[in-house]
């Protein structure tokens, strides 16, 4: 097919990105109907301990070394570096772990403390294997791996749920995917290990401890909110706060095709001085990752109680209120995502971890403040205000370096047609209710229908690039 590298490595990886939510949606749905609250939130606990300690494993290496095996040069001795330093850093993220164990709340009476040790191994070893394949830009087989990691995961997960395991199924589901994807990418790994000196292993630490820090940052956003529910509340709103999350992550899934692309890409412009690249690209991607946020926002905040109700269950539908605030904490993810990958790409990982952790510490603080006042809502509340700072104070520090630029007129025609779906969904509701599922995945087929008739009859450019996408695939369907 004629179409460029990154049309088609976004287009392959935003058809792998909509297998891997839809899979990851339907599964969850059984969890939550077959499981209920409590149960997925001691899951999602377990997820977040993950990632801190899956986070000291790394130490913000395995994005050094993606940085600098992308910038093509000594790169088996870089990969040999970053192996090294893998395996010390698991060796004391496990050491630590046990340590802190005793005082981790939702571990301790349902067996996962082994189980955490058993994923940190295994994620270590998918680590280092996916990093060789990524750094060698191979988008298309990370992709396919995901793709792989997810199916293996949900199968077992739901086989192991079937037979009565619980939590402890969930769990060995979550292990069994990466192992699954890790042995695919071994089958595509082009660097070797190679002599290492202090140059090689100076050169990821120079980066990588930045990254690491701005990593924790992140980590911060992802899984304070979580621990301090939990710290604060039970599991059971653990489960409905994160159910509501992961729903509304559907607003920014996008966002997470144009991150996989265009890193590897832009640390390679960089280095070539093609800055007019990355600015036309980080422009568009803003713009399409906004062509389907927005209207999902709309839509989600209409419907906000149906969709916890049908697709998760009676015990999730208090979570609205929460929904409808997440649902743009992912609009301000897109500009946070975007550009904080623009600048640890651009080889600029200390400025992206100073107004990460600005942010960072003041998340903390409003959850503390805002969870014992107003419960969930009030760390919803908490990662909105924080989210929005961190991608402002990222959209002034990149503007130093590259001209960052809004397609304003596409984007008012998002909103524009967003809001006449939004009037068209109210009146169809009003007159025919939704009063089970059937009548819900009519309602939001309705919407989808409606709003893109509308944005490609107004936008031209958007239709255009759609258009040229399609024509290019043999696939003609825009007129």
């Amino acid at each position: 097919m004629n179409i460029n590298p990154v049309q088609r490595q976004s287009l392959l990886t935003f058809g792998s990105l909509l297998a891997l939510t839809g899979i990851g949606y339907i599964s969850t749905f059984y969890f939550a109907h077959y499981l209920g609250p409590a149960v997925m939130g001691s899951f999602f606990l377990f997820l977040a301990y993950y990632g801190i300690f899956d986070l000291i494993g790394d130490g913000g290496f395995g994005g050094a070394a993606v940085k600098r095996i992308s910038e093509g040069k000594a790169q088996n001795e870089y990969y040999s570096a970053y192996f090294i330093l893998r395996i010390i850093l698991l060796c004391l993220s496990i050491a630590a772990f046990i340590v802190i164990s005793p005082y981790l709340s939702g571990l301790q009476n349902n067996g996962l403390l082994y189980w955490l040790i058993i994923a940190l191994i295994v994620g270590t070893a998918f680590s280092i294997i996916g990093t060789n394949v990524y750094g060698t830009a191979q988008v298309g087989i990370v992709q396919v791996s995901s793709v792989i990691n997810t199916v293996v995961k949900n199968l077992v997960q739901i086989l192991a749920v079937f037979i009565g395991f619980g939590v402890g199924g969930l769990v060995a589901g979550f292990i069994a995917g990466m192992i699954a994807a890790t042995l695919l990418n071994l089958k595509f790994i082009q660097l070797s290990f190679s002599h290492c000196d202090r140059s090689h292993f100076r050169g990821l630490v120079s980066f990588s401890i930045w990254t690491f820090l701005s990593s924790g940052g992140l980590l911060i956003f992802t899984y304070a909110d979580t621990i301090l529910i939990g710290y604060f509340m039970t599991e059971t709103d653990v489960g409905i706060y994160r159910v509501a999350f992961q729903l509304t992550s559907v607003a920014s899934f996008l966002v997470m095709a144009f991150h996989t692309v265009l890193y590897p890409r832009i640390s390679k412009w960089n280095e070539e001085k093609k800055f007019t690249l990355i600015e036309y690209s980080l422009t568009r991607s803003i713009t399409y990752s906004l062509f389907l946020a927005i209207p999902v926002t709309a839509g989600g905040i209409i419907l906000s109680e149906k969709l916890l109700y049908y697709l998760y269950g009676s015990s999730f539908e208090s979570g609205a209120p929460v929904l409808m605030i997440l649902l743009f904490v992912q609009i301000a993810n897109i500009f946070l995502y975007l550009q904080t990958m623009c600048l640890n790409a651009m080889d600029r990982p200390r400025v992206s971890f100073y107004i990460t952790m600005v942010s960072a510490v003041l998340n903390i603080i409003l959850n503390i403040l805002l969870i014992p006042l107003l419960g969930i809502s009030g760390a919803a509340l908490a990662s909105l205000a924080t989210m929005s700072m961190n991608a402002v104070l990222a959209y002034v520090m990149l503007k130093s370096s590259i001209h960052i630029s809004i397609d304003a007129r596409s984007v008012l025609n998002i909103i524009i047609s967003a809001l006449i779906m939004s009037i068209c969904v109210s009146m169809y509701v009003s007159v025919f209710p939704v009063g089970d599922f059937v009548s819900l995945v009519l309602t939001v087929s309705l919407g989808a229908i409606i709003y893109f008739i509308t944005v490609l009859w107004i936008d031209h450019s958007i239709r255009k690039d759609l258009k040229t996408l399609m024509d290019t695939m043999n696939f003609p369907l825009i007129p």
